[in-house]
């Protein structure tokens, strides 16, 4: 009887104690468990850290439409990259806050500039309801060709169902360029303030490009550098600043070609600046509505002038055309000259000869119009006019998108996107850049090779 009580004493504490073993296993366990859940988030948060410390940095020179387009494709595909715009003046401060914003799908038919009507055309529309861009809308076209005499030609008298009312007083004969179906318009001072306000976390910063900031790269590719940042101006002071980048993009509109001289001769940018005139008459109060129809006129030997003329969503009629344009050499352009608002001033002789031919053309402005403003900007024209568009050869991370003529604003929305892939993803599908090369100006031997170097010398394949 006592050997079986000792059994039973001796089972039950052997119980007891397996059990309470086995109770701390499990609480080791679960110690394990949460140090490793401790562990796994703290490596989780160093490495959240340090990919923000390595978060890609892409300025874009330029502010304009073109410009802030780079800048908001490469935000709206990459939010976590760090984008900056440098811009001299303010945002949409030139061209893009002067230009008529007219836009054809098909008037680059045929054309290595195909792609870019046809792909910004499409996307306009799209932008425009993604933005709430209440200026853009599609419009006909009409040509319009100047009148002989006083003698008023009627809607009546031309057929023409486009005509606007308000195209009442002295013109000779009018023919459809465009019914509405592919030519369009845009404001494109609202568009670039649209963009950057659906992307807020694109900086702006006031100042002057002077130079990028480069290292040599550590594989054999002897040419190469590798862009680490830029160096500007302040528009508050003149002590020099620097601004960190991976990638940069030189899309400064005609003062773009300043940038020969930051890459150490590795492309050449010959650019002209075609400086002309452009004037915008108030929306009569006499009327609600102002006919939504633009002109292209003939030339008009009475005024020297061949308008192109806009009304636009808000009953304002913006016009062009008016001749007399100063043409910018690349050296002029290279220093600066006529960045400054203050000095890109209209002509006044043009001012009145575009007044006067609008008047001609059309009675009801010429009682009752009034001039809102005057004003002049540029377009920039490279030799071909075709724009410069891809990569800036020998150095890594620098780009250029400039030099787009009079179609820069139409074409905007397909060249941000295509240069957003070329940075982001190193090749742009959405169009064929290879037209658009900034090195086709450039003789081979400023380009430098790409293979191995001895003392100078190309050393196997140049690829």
């Amino acid at each position: 009887f006592f050997f079986n009580s000792v059994s039973d004493s001796d089972q039950r504490l052997d119980y007891r104690m397996k059990s309470s073993l086995r109770l701390s296993v499990v609480n080791v366990f679960i110690g394990i468990l949460f140090v490793i859940d401790r562990v796994d988030g703290w490596m989780m948060m160093k490495s959240d850290s340090a990919g923000s410390n390595n978060k890609r940095k892409v300025v874009v020179i330029g502010g304009g439409v073109q410009g802030t387009s780079v800048a908001y494709h490469v935000q709206k595909e990459d939010p976590d990259c760090d984008v900056t715009i440098l811009e001299s003046i303010g945002v949409a401060s030139a061209a893009s806050g002067k230009g008529g914003g007219f836009m054809a799908r098909s008037w680059g038919d045929g054309s290595v500039t195909q792609q870019l009507h046809h792909v910004a055309f499409d996307m306009y529309e799209e932008l425009a309801n993604e933005l709430n861009c209440d200026s853009y809308r599609k419009l006909p076209v009409l040509s319009v060709r100047p009148g002989n005499s006083r003698q008023t030609t009627t809607k009546k008298g031309n057929g023409n169902s486009y005509q606007p009312s308000w195209l009442d007083g002295n013109i000779g004969g009018i023919s459809t360029l465009g019914a509405g179906d592919d030519t369009a318009q845009v404001t494109p001072y609202e568009f670039v303030h649209a963009m950057l306000q659906n992307q807020p976390s694109i900086q702006v910063i006031h100042g002057t490009c002077t130079g990028v900031i480069t290292e040599s790269n550590d594989n054999d590719d002897d040419d190469l550098k590798v862009i680490t940042g830029i160096q500007y101006t302040s528009s508050s002071s003149s002590e020099p600043q620097q601004l960190d980048a991976d990638a940069v993009v030189v899309s400064a509109g005609p003062w773009s070609c300043a940038a020969e001289d930051w890459f150490d001769g590795a492309v050449q940018l010959p650019m002209e600046g075609v400086k002309s005139t452009s004037i915008v008459w108030k929306k009569p109060s006499s009327t609600d509505k102002v006919d939504a129809t633009a002109l292209f006129c003939g030339e008009d030997d009475r005024f020297g002038t061949h308008l192109e003329v806009y009304p636009r969503p808000d009953g304002t009629i913006y016009i062009c055309g008016i001749g007399g344009s100063d043409y910018i050499t690349t050296e002029e352009l290279k220093n600066g000259d006529y960045r400054n608002k203050n000095t890109c001033n209209a002509k006044e002789s043009r001012v009145q000869a575009a007044s006067d031919a609008f008047r001609t053309m059309s009675n009801y402005y010429e009682q009752n119009g009034e001039l809102e403003k005057s004003q002049a900007c540029m377009r920039p024209c490279p030799p071909d006019a075709l724009p410069y568009m891809g990569k800036i050869p020998n150095f890594k991370g620098a780009y250029i998108n400039a030099g787009h003529n009079c179609w820069g604003i139409a074409w905007a929305p397909a060249c941000g996107k295509a240069m957003s892939e070329l940075i982001l993803n190193g090749k742009s599908t959405t169009i064929d850049l290879q037209p658009f090369s900034p090195t086709r100006f450039t003789p081979a031997k400023g380009r430098g090779g790409r293979g191995r170097k001895r003392g100078g010398t190309d050393i196997g394949e140049q690829w």
